[in-house]
């Protein structure tokens, strides 16, 4: 788990449970290996003529499909969970790509603005991390996430929330947006879009669901 963000979703702490757990398995496969090779060169009681041995190749047939099998349920189950939409949704999100910025958009509430990166750098500012706009939800909230872009392919993506969502010209993708605890998630586009590709920040505000609603009645049709 070194170099990953602090988990702040479901799918995100899914996500590092599963690579801690292959990861364990690589590390007990290697040490073992290891052990086994070490072990070998140095024991002198080596049948040097033997061509085959049928309980070897059987054992050596077998318990990679074994591990395999331990492996693959695991993911199975974090890939659906993953692509399964919750049910109730409270609201909606639209999220559109354009070259170098996003926009983002609630049908529900009727608002919508875009969302630049601030180019120079303040006191309390995260550099190139920060935005004008920042998308702001409630925590604790199941939230439908629609992705998609009006010029080239670009990518939706916040690791701390486990999610990596392509914004792709003429196609919408949907996904699950739900986040743990209040604060600042930021992300950033994870496709090469253009020259100012590394511009183009996402910076989420997860608050409560009161200041949320203060916050919309504040902000109808006047972003």
């Amino acid at each position: 788990m070194f170099f990953f963000q602090n988990s702040n979703s479901p799918y995100a702490d899914n996500l590092m449970s599963f690579h801690n757990f292959t990861m364990m398995l690589l590390i007990s496969i290697i040490t073992m290996t290891m052990f086994m090779l070490i072990n070998i060169m140095k024991n002198k009681l080596i049948n040097r003529f033997m061509l085959k041995n049928h309980t070897i190749e059987i054992i050596w047939t077998i318990v990679p499909m074994i591990i395999l099998l331990f492996i693959c349920f695991p993911s199975l189950k974090t890939l659906y969970l993953i692509d399964e939409l919750w049910n109730p949704i409270y609201f909606s999100v639209k999220s559109m790509g354009h070259q170098w910025y996003w926009s983002y958009e609630y049908p529900e509430f009727n608002i919508e603005y875009d969302s630049y990166m601030i180019s120079e750098l303040n006191l309390n500012s995260f550099r190139l991390l920060d935005v004008d706009n920042r998308l702001i939800i409630p925590y604790n909230t199941p939230i439908r996430m629609l992705v998609s872009s009006m010029d080239v392919i670009h990518s939706w993506t916040i690791p701390s929330l486990g999610l990596k969502m392509d914004a792709t010209p003429g196609r919408i993708n949907q996904g699950n947006l739900f986040v743990l605890r209040p604060g600042l998630n930021f992300g950033q586009c994870s496709e090469i879009c253009g020259m100012n590709h590394s511009f183009m920040p996402i910076c989420l505000e997860s608050t409560s669901f009161k200041n949320f609603i203060k916050w919309t009645i504040n902000n109808i049709n006047k972003i």
